[in-house]
């Protein structure tokens, strides 16, 4: 199984940045990387609401697999993006 190096907040947060940037996604930069690396950032909020929207699995995903483990990492996804915010938030950025 892949494990991602970056914090979920933080993949969340550049999928937001580049549906809005890129032009593959509706935005007008036909090279959006560079914009995004700078951008992600501004999009935490909306990553950490999606994400606690997330918390609770649906039906389906109960069935799938264990509720309770899913409930545990989107716990620790979250909690990190907090953290992520409060460092944020506290140089201005």
């Amino acid at each position: 199984m892949a494990i991602a190096t970056t914090p979920l907040i933080e993949r969340v947060a550049r999928v937001l940045a580049a549906q809005q940037l890129s032009a593959n996604a509706g935005g007008m930069s036909t090279s959006a990387a560079l914009d995004v690396d700078i951008e992600w950032i501004d999009h935490k909020d909306d990553a950490l609401a999606i994400l606690r929207a997330l918390r609770e699995p649906d039906h389906a995903m109960a069935d799938a697999g264990d509720a309770a483990v899913w409930e545990r990492m989107i716990a620790v996804a979250i909690h990190a993006g907090e953290d992520l915010h409060a460092r944020h938030e506290g140089t201005g950025s």
